[in-house]
């Protein structure tokens, strides 16, 4: 299943941006990101991320992400966006010169975690390969688009029906940097039933 066409929508549609065959770019703009709650207190829910609805219980969506990041928390990834209270993304968020997370939130009933790992500054590139089964979920790294690495596994609690799922691009700070999407594509479930 092609991941661009008619079906697409936005949230938080943002001013600059492109859609080509199999490539998007978003220009993000200051002071957009998404969080709710838990630690900083704070609510935020206007990142630009265009979402697919997907009615199959099982898929994976893969995407490739280029970014030139360069001021704290500037991120770029996937997600899957329910409410405003229910969401999931995964991304690399840069921190400074000499290291950037890597890192994925999730959000149940209004309160956002996040879980990360520390990788270098100079890393601009990454696949994430996000699977769906019913309502749980896992989320894969790759740097060669490749060899995978699971992140997390994970259950959204809005997510046994359709799920909105997608790309994202944010600046929570004072910053502005773009983020190319690339071999976007829906396919059958990779990630294996347990036994």
């Amino acid at each position: 299943m092609n991941f661009i066409g008619e079906n697409n929508r936005w949230l938080s549609k943002p001013t600059t941006f492109d859609i080509g065959d199999n490539h998007i770019s978003i220009t993000t703009e200051p002071h957009t990101d998404l969080w709710q709650r838990t630690y900083y207190g704070f609510q935020n829910g206007n990142a630009p991320a265009l979402l697919l609805p997907v009615e199959d219980k099982y898929f994976t969506f893969t995407v490739r992400t280029d970014f030139n990041s360069k001021r704290r928390f500037d991120q770029c990834g996937v997600i899957i966006y329910q409410s405003s209270d229910n969401w999931f993304k995964a991304s690399i968020e840069y921190e400074n010169e000499d290291f950037q997370r890597l890192g994925s939130v999730v959000t149940n009933n209004g309160y956002s975690d996040w879980a990360t790992t520390d990788i270098p500054a100079k890393q601009k590139h990454m696949y994430y390969r996000l699977s769906r089964r019913e309502s749980d979920f896992c989320i894969e790294c790759s740097y060669d688009g490749i060899h995978y690495k699971q992140m997390r596994i994970f259950h959204l609690f809005a997510a046994d029906h359709t799920v909105n799922v997608g790309i994202y691009a944010c600046s929570p700070e004072q910053s502005s940097f773009t983020a190319e999407f690339s071999e976007l594509r829906i396919s059958e479930c990779l990630w294996q039933k347990h036994e």
